[in-house]
C-alpha cells in the first residue's frame, strides 16, 4: 500500500465505526427509554392495585368506626346517610367480610373503599321498606376492592345487612355471572332477570366483571328470609356466626 493509500484508508476507516456507533446510541436510548416506561407502567399497578386498596380501607375503617359511635348516641329511629346506613356482611366473600354501605354508586363514594346503594337509573329500596330492591355496587379491583370475591357466592349462601336496630338476613338465589354494563334491568325492583315475577324484599350485588376491567358486570340476587333485632351486645345471627 502506498503512502497515499495508507492516509487514504487512516482517513476513511473511522467513519464506519462512528456510524455503527451511533446506531447503538439509538438503540440504548430506546432500551432505556423501554425500561422507564415498564417502571413507571409497574408503580401505576402496584398504585391502582395495592395503594389505593390502602387508602380506601383507611377511610372505610374511618367512616365505619364514626357510624357505630353515631349509633350509639342516636335516637332510635333516627337515620342518617352521611357516613353510612349500615354494613354488608356475606362470609362467602371472605372471614369476617364487612363494608359500610353509603349512599351513591359514584367514584367518589365507591373510592372510599364502600359499597354504595343506587340513586339512579333506578333508585333502590332500603332494606326495612315493605318491598323492594335493595341494590349495592361495589369495586372489584384497587380502592378497596370491597366486591373482588363475589364470584365466591353461591346460591344458598346468607347475605346479611346489619343497621342500627336491625339485622337482615338474605338468602342467594340467583347469580349472573356475565352481562352488560348498560344492563339496568338487573335493579330492578322487581328483579325478572333473577327469575322472580312478584314484588318482594330483595338484596342485589353489582361489580365489574372479568377481574381488572369493567367491560362486564357480575350479579348476584337474595332474598329476605329473617330479621333479627339488635341486642345490646350486638350479638350476629346464626348465619355470621353469632
Amino acid at each position: 500500500m502506498t503512502t497515499t493509500q495508507q492516509d487514504h484508508h487512516r482517513e476513511t476507516a473511522p467513519y464506519p465505526r462512528r456510524t455503527r456507533g451511533g446506531v447503538a446510541a439509538v438503540v440504548s436510548l430506546i432500551g432505556e427509554l423501554l425500561i422507564t416506561a415498564g417502571l413507571v407502567l409497574g408503580l401505576f399497578v402496584v398504585y391502582s392495585l395495592w395503594w389505593t386498596n390502602v387508602l380506601a380501607d383507611r377511610q372505610a375503617q374511618h367512616d365505619g368506626d364514626a357510624v357505630r359511635r353515631q349509633w350509639a348516641v342516636e335516637q332510635p329511629g333516627k337515620l342518617d346517610t352521611k357516613n353510612g346506613i349500615g354494613f354488608l356482611h356475606v362470609p362467602a366473600m371472605g372471614k369476617g367480610f364487612e363494608v359500610l354501605v353509603r349512599k351513591g354508586t359514584g367514584t367518589d363514594v365507591l373510592n372510599e373503599g364502600v359499597a354504595g346503594y343506587y340513586t339512579d337509573p333506578v333508585k333502590s329500596a332500603m332494606p326495612w321498606d315493605k318491598q323492594g330492591n335493595f341494590t349495592l355496587a361495589a369495586h372489584r379491583d384497587g380502592h378497596g376492592a370491597k366486591f373482588h370475591n363475589i364470584d365466591k357466592i353461591k346460591k344458598g349462601d346468607p347475605v346479611v345487612f346489619e343497621d342500627r336496630d336491625t339485622w337482615f338476613v338474605y338468602k342467594v338465589f340467583a347469580v349472573l355471572p356475565q352481562t352488560s354494563k348498560y344492563n339496568v334491568e338487573v335493579i330492578d325492583q322487581i328483579p325478572r332477570e333473577s327469575g322472580r315475577t312478584k314484588a318482594g324484599r330483595y338484596i342485589t350485588l353489582t361489580t365489574c366483571t372479568p377481574v381488572y376491567t369493567s367491560r362486564y358486570r357480575y350479579i348476584v340476587w337474595a332474598e329476605l328470609v329473617r330479621t333479627q333485632k339488635v341486642n345490646a351486645k350486638r350479638t350476629p345471627p346464626a348465619e355470621l356466626g353469632g
